[in-house]
């Protein structure tokens, strides 16, 4: 049985490992290495902060989102982020929490979710399609890979953006 609540800081090495993991497939994300706790927790907004565990508390995957500026006009805007971990791909853990994230998100009056998606990763378009985001378009070669087995290679970004329909 999966479970979702709010992340607590006891959850970040759990929360850290499954993030390393997305950044290690090459295919998450242009970071290198997932930050330190105080990094992580000073760049997400606590509200709308995820986890999705098994009934023993075990960390199956994790949603959290960041403001896209300090501007007052885009306060109602934030960039998310969501990793499963490899066990748990394929069940359900990625729909929830991103559900959860779009119900705590609109609670709260933000207006619009947004991420870049690598073009390869699929299963993310998909799951973000299914949720009712919207590709806003193509970010041709907006940044080179600097870790991995595609250190120095351009890549693309797929821009993806879902309005609260509350708004």
């Amino acid at each position: 049985m999966t479970l979702l609540r709010g992340m607590q800081d006891a959850d970040w090495p759990e929360v850290r490992r499954i993030y390393q993991e997305g950044i290690d497939t090459g295919q998450a994300t242009f970071e290198a290495a997932a930050p330190g706790w105080a990094s992580f927790d000073a760049s997400k907004l606590p509200a709308h902060r995820h986890v999705a565990t098994t009934s023993d508390g075990t960390v199956l995957g994790w949603a959290a989102v960041s403001p896209v500026s300090s501007r007052l006009a885009y306060a109602g805007v934030v960039e998310h982020s969501l990793y499963v971990g490899s066990e748990a791909r394929g069940l359900g853990i990625g729909k929830a929490l991103l559900q959860a994230l779009i119900a705590s998100t609109e609670a709260a009056g933000i207006w619009t979710i947004q991420a870049s998606v690598f073009p390869e990763n699929i299963p993310s378009l998909r799951l973000h399609d299914k949720a009712g985001f919207s590709v806003v378009g193509r970010r041709n070669r907006i940044a080179r890979m600097s870790h991995g087995p595609l250190a120095g290679q351009w890549r693309d970004t797929i821009l993806i953006e879902r309005r609260s329909l509350r708004v």
